[in-house]
């Protein structure tokens, strides 16, 4: 049995791209856990995407042995839309390695993960990374790190995860800054699951950090946020493949086969339980900060090939097998086709999911512009959660309709506080507070509906900052508000995919650009196309798009005016009965061409 005084459980947080899972490559190297001939760049991103991106999609912990001492580290993503993942990965140690990027600074997610980190009460290990960079402003970086903490300035390590300068120095502060665990080891079995994974053959493997006393492999087992009985299949540990052990005690972080067929039984935040001990009445409470994951982001997504349904259908379930926050269910759209519409945490959960889609499963897919939820309090005294515009209730049936708000931070040099206050501002935001976090970056706090930035917001807050701005944002909670749908209609025929829920002083605007769009990309028609926005019977922007004109009078040779008039009027008759029973299809090709542009 392993003597708790000598582990050491922690993780590494960072904004996206500040050497992250380069300094767990270090770590395993020097700590021989995977040998330097095995090693490649970015050893725990088992994903190419991840290795594309330079970021962490998938949580993986891993066992590394070290002067004595077994240091559990666990890899977290870096990104927003993670940020449940990672405050569960959090509560699973009992310290935390803070890295800042010499050449960036401190960063909006480096913020947000060290408040996560200090709302779990984790020792924080300063390190400032990428110090051998030509461009590195090290003492800079360091004196703003030390003023975040409240700390030192001597306090802060300066290390290079490529070349591995100050690594061994991060490794042995661990150990002396980072407590061992100090839970009960005869109390009754529990662990919390911080993340999970599918087996084809062992069903659903959660990874777990032992919290309180100990499993044994056969031992009967279940999850009490979801129920769901299990059992003990194996047990092991990450180094960073499994490897098998018959015993897994407090303070232990490792994995266990459960058997069970989904992975939304096995979440998660959720506490693992021996049922022996459930069914003796003893009190095992579940640990805390449990909470079912909700999808904040919506979008339909279909097949330009309306064959590969099937095949689409297939990649979506072996996805949701390794990625239980994935929701989807079919749809149907009368210019699309067959296809589903999907729940995701956010912009990059999406993006990800749409690229291994297309990648691992050699689809060609349309994604419709994401929404969010909405709640809707109807006359009647029911109320509905509405993620499709096609299902928006009848305006006179509605009390109020209530939207979701995130809580705001964007961190950015002073000397672009104008523009971005006039981006936030412009989109509806509140401003909330200002604090100087140096002398030259600022803290922008402001409130804003979700929905105005899950499409281009990052983008155009980059392109305003020069790429120096960094975002961070949290559901706030839902705030009442007016929206209406605006419909778009193609020779009379209502697009359902295109349909969209705005803001009623968007409404005319909005129109106006999205009809110029779509007579951009259609195919002109033998006949005359009216494109229409609409909110309910109430045309609000057209363009017409004009007929393709053939000269029937080309053959005339001679004779008077009245032989050209015949055929002119022939061909005039001819396309009004055309216009009358003629349907326009509008192409995957021009339909993405609508989405891609902003």
């Amino acid at each position: 049995m392993t003597d708790q005084k000598n582990i050491r459980n922690f993780c590494i947080i960072a904004h996206i791209d500040h050497g992250k899972s380069t300094l767990a490559d270090r770590f395993l190297e020097i700590t021989g856990t995977v040998e330097k001939r095995k090693l490649k760049e970015q050893t725990l991103d088992t994903m190419d995407l991840e290795r594309e991106r330079g970021i962490t999609i998938k949580l993986q912990p891993v066992r590394m042995q070290w002067q004595g001492y077994i240091l559990n580290l666990i890899d977290t993503p870096g990104h927003v839309d993670f940020t449940y993942e990672v405050s569960r990965s959090l509560q699973a140690c009992e310290g935390a390695i803070l890295l800042v990027d010499a050449t960036q600074g401190i960063q909006a997610q480096t913020l947000a993960n060290y408040n996560l980190a200090l709302e779990q009460k984790l020792k924080i290990v300063p390190v400032v990374n990428k110090i051998d960079l030509a461009n590195a402003e090290t003492e800079k970086v360091k004196a703003d790190l030390s003023s975040l903490l409240k700390i030192d300035p001597r306090e802060v390590i300066l290390a290079s995860a490529k070349t591995g300068a100050g690594v061994e120095q991060i490794l042995s502060r661990v150990i002396r800054d980072i407590s061992p665990p100090q839970k009960n080891a005869n109390q009754a079995f529990r662990a919390l699951i911080f993340d999970s994974f599918y087996d084809i053959y062992q069903g659903v493997v959660a990874m777990v950090r032992a919290v309180d006393g100990a499993i044994q492999t056969g031992d009967q087992i279940k999850t009490l946020g979801t129920n769901a009985p299990g059992e003990a299949l194996e047990l092991g540990y990450f180094i960073p493949g499994r490897k098998k052990t018959d015993h897994l005690g407090a303070g232990e972080v490792g994995y266990i086969a459960t058997g069970l067929k989904e992975v939304d039984k096995c979440r998660v935040g959720d506490t693992i339980v021996k049922r022996k001990a459930q069914s003796e009445k003893l009190k095992v409470e579940p640990l805390p900060g449990y909470k079912e994951i909700t999808p904040m982001v919506f979008s339909q997504i279909f097949c330009v090939d309306s064959n590969d349904y099937n095949k689409l259908k297939e990649a979506l379930s072996k996805l949701k097998l390794n990625d239980a926050s994935l929701e989807y269910e079919p749809v149907s759209s009368s210019a699309l086709g067959f296809g589903f519409r999907c729940g995701f945490l956010g912009l990059l959960h999406m993006d990800i999911v749409r690229e291994r889609l297309s990648r691992e499963f050699d689809l060609n897919l349309i994604l419709t512009a994401p929404t969010v939820s909405y709640k809707i309090g109807l006359k009647n005294k029911t109320a509905i959660s509405l993620n499709n515009p096609a299902d928006f209730p009848d305006p006179s049936q509605i009390d109020f309709v209530e939207e979701p708000y995130v809580l705001m931070h964007i961190i950015a040099p002073t000397r672009y506080l104008g523009p971005i206050m006039d981006l936030a501002q412009g989109r509806r935001g509140e401003y909330l507070n200002q604090e100087y976090l140096t002398q030259e970056q600022v803290i922008l706090t402001y409130q804003i509906p979700l929905i105005k930035i899950i499409l281009d917001f990052y983008d155009r807050l980059k392109s305003i900052s020069a790429g120096y701005a960094s975002l961070d944002y949290k559901l706030a909670g839902y705030q009442k508000t007016q929206i209406t749908r605006l419909d778009f209609l193609l020779a009379g025929e209502k697009v359902d995919a295109l349909s969209m829920l705005v803001y009623p002083d968007e409404a005319q605007s909005l129109g106006r650009e999205m009809t110029a769009r779509l007579k951009a990309v259609i195919p002109r028609q033998m006949f005359e196309v009216a494109i229409q926005a609409a909110i309910g019977g109430k045309v609000v922007a057209r363009e017409t798009l004009g007929a393709f004109r053939k000269d029937v009078t080309a053959k005339l040779y001679g004779g008077d005016r009245t032989r050209k008039d015949k055929l002119l009027e022939k061909q005039k008759k001819g396309k009004k009965k055309m216009k009358k029973v003629g349907r326009i299809e509008l192409p995957a090709e021009a339909f993405l061409a609508i989405l891609k542009q902003e």
